[in-house]
């Protein structure tokens, strides 16, 4: 919501019932995270870089404290910095308990932060298995990965 603060877009995300007495809790956690967020929490969203905007997406989306947090794209548009600075995140947050889905093209850096993989195509799984075993299967490498 480019026209909000960063800190209303974060206060749109604690909407569910349950999650309202944890607001300043999850502000904590979300600003923790996103310690730029925390700077910029008065400025509108709209004037915060590809890849503020971004963390603002997903600081939005633990404010009402998910048990799964579903990504897509978290990387579409960013600096290869940017990209692994938010998979960081995203891996902090599954570490502290959030199970994550995330779907992406840039699988290499995904499959390197997921424990499994699931290869779609044309809306059907074609292969699934650990993070680990796609990156090393060679059809997946060539086919996929480009590599």
């Amino acid at each position: 919501f480019g026209a909000m603060t960063v800190r209303e877009n974060l206060l749109m995300g604690a909407y569910k019932k349950n999650s309202k007495h944890l607001v300043k809790e999850n502000l904590e956690y979300v600003y923790d995270l996103f310690p730029d967020l925390k700077e910029k929490s008065r400025e509108k969203a709209a004037a915060l870089s590809g890849g503020q905007q971004q963390m603002v997406a997903i600081a939005r989306g633990l404010m009402a404290n998910p048990d799964l947090l579903i990504l897509d794209e978290p990387s579409i548009g960013l600096s290869p910095i940017m990209t692994q600075s938010v998979l960081d995140v995203i891996k902090k947050i599954n570490n502290n308990g959030t199970s994550i889905l995330i779907a992406e093209q840039n699988v290499v850096q995904v499959l390197k932060i997921a424990h499994r993989g699931y290869v779609l195509e044309q809306g059907r799984t074609v292969l699934s298995g650990s993070a680990k075993e796609l990156l090393n299967n060679d059809n997946v490498r060539k086919a996929y990965l480009g590599m």
